[in-house]
């Protein structure tokens, strides 16, 4: 398997220690700086596969530099995942989305943030040889197309596996009916919006049975959501 390389960019020198302990641990390689002037310099000597940044640096440094990363050809491809504090998540959510590839919140969780970085990861195409999705707990088997919960595999149909991929690569956002039939079925083929409530029940069923019951949380007025903190 692919080892990845993360650039970690915290002023908190025990954040900064502690975040670099916990993606060593789950087999990425980092290197952790805390400030915008040594970041650049690692980007412009080292490849590195994903920035986890510190939005709120000094002056917003962090919010500034994201900026010109994505407007600069050589860097804009590198997935950001923010660290913000928590209840912050409406800003970044609201005025952040197109520089922000995904965020964690302080005080983090580590599962939620090893899954949000691979996913990350995946969304991005940088490790789309690999063969497992690992988000949560829940481990998606694609080229045995079968579905894993805390370590037990189970056979769900074609309809939840490809939600679930889906799901999976796409969290913390809401869909509609609508997009997520696109997703499964495609835009050539024409079929009841409420069709996907009854694959959604379904599948809620066989996670519920796992202890996996909110992960895919209904959007009242909207669609669907999957999310990594339930």
């Amino acid at each position: 398997m692919t080892t990845y390389k993360i650039l970690v960019v915290e002023n908190d020198e025990a954040i900064k220690e502690m975040l670099s302990f916990v993606l060593d641990k789950a087999g990425f390689r980092t290197t952790a700086v805390d400030n915008i002037a040594n970041a650049q310099m690692e980007l412009d000597t080292h490849d590195y596969d994903l920035i986890l940044l510190d939005w709120k640096l000094k002056d917003n440094t962090g919010i500034n530099w994201s900026n010109k990363l994505k407007k600069n050809a050589n860097y804009r491809d590198i997935p950001i995942v923010f660290s913000i504090a928590r209840g912050e998540e409406d800003f970044i959510i609201n005025g952040l989305n197109v520089i922000a590839d995904d965020y964690v919140t302080k005080p983090f969780s580590p599962n939620e943030l090893i899954a949000r970085v691979r996913v990350a990861l995946l969304r991005q195409g940088k490790n789309q040889r690999d063969t497992q999705i690992i988000v949560g707990g829940i481990t998606l088997d694609t080229e045995q197309r079968r579905l894993g919960i805390d370590n037990r595999w189970l056979e769900v149909g074609p309809t939840r596996f490809k939600l679930m991929h889906f799901f999976m690569t796409h969290p913390n956002k809401a869909y509609t009916r609508s997009q997520l039939l696109d997703q499964i079925w495609g835009r050539k083929v024409y079929i009841e919006e409420r069709t996907i409530d009854v694959h959604i029940r379904r599948l809620r069923q066989t996670l519920e049975e796992h202890g996996k019951k909110d992960v895919v949380q209904t959007v009242h007025g909207f669609g669907y959501r999957f999310t990594l903190a339930a």
